[in-house]
């Protein structure tokens, strides 16, 4: 699925100043257990996800699996993994934020991006290392130097892995700006606990459902 990246985004001052360190134990933790998750998840979605790699190989051309870099823990590139839900040279002219009713989008990506179901390889990423199941959302490294340039700190979101979901991600979504994205992240990375999380998987779950947020 491609080679991992190790080279590190350009950094002026290395984050951080942020004071996490009383949760640094529950984070090291709570990525043993998540380790378990994702591999159960990956054994109980296995056939949902072979049944719409078919549909999306059936609806258009390219192939089922999307990998694109983003920014991780410390600034470290990875690719994440999801199922294609764009037409194949989506961004054929460049990076593009994603738009709500986005024309690049196909019928079997708008109903997985909706469900999230889009989302359910990146399950991969967390038994590779790469996110969380709870954390920051991973931006890609155009954008991540773009909000740093016009945010002061937006770097600080990165001294924890990046989340499948987040407590910005059930707080907003697409629907808030960069600014309060980091606001919304560095709460959570600040107030860290298991009841939180508890909130985030439970919000999550209520996002499934509804689609809420999707674009």
């Amino acid at each position: 699925m491609g080679a991992e990246s190790k080279q590190r985004i350009p950094e002026e001052v290395m984050i951080s100043n942020l004071d996490f360190s009383n949760n640094r134990i529950y984070f090291k933790m709570r990525g043993i257990v998540e380790f378990f998750l994702a591999l159960i998840g990956l054994i109980v979605t296995l056939p949902i996800l072979l049944l719409f790699c078919l549909a999306i190989k059936l609806e258009s051309k390219g192939p089922a699996f999307f990998l694109q870099e983003r920014v991780g823990l410390n600034g470290r590139l990875f690719h994440v993994i999801k199922l294609r839900s764009m037409n194949e040279n989506a961004e054929v002219n460049g990076a593009q934020w994603a738009l709500k009713d986005d024309p690049r989008v196909t019928v079997i990506g708008s109903f997985i991006r909706k469900t999230r179901i889009d989302e359910i390889p990146q399950l991969i990423n967390i038994l590779k290392g790469d996110m969380s199941l709870i954390g920051p959302r991973p931006e890609r490294p155009i954008f991540t130097e773009q909000f740093n340039k016009e945010i002061v700190g937006f770097k600080n979101r990165l001294v924890v892995k990046p989340g499948l979901t987040g407590w910005a991600q059930v707080n907003g979504g697409y629907d808030i700006s960069p600014k309060e994205k980091l606001e919304l992240d560095i709460y959570y990375i600040k107030n860290v606990s298991f009841i939180t999380d508890m909130k985030i998987i439970f919000k999550t779950v209520k996002v499934v459902f509804t689609g809420d947020g999707a674009r």
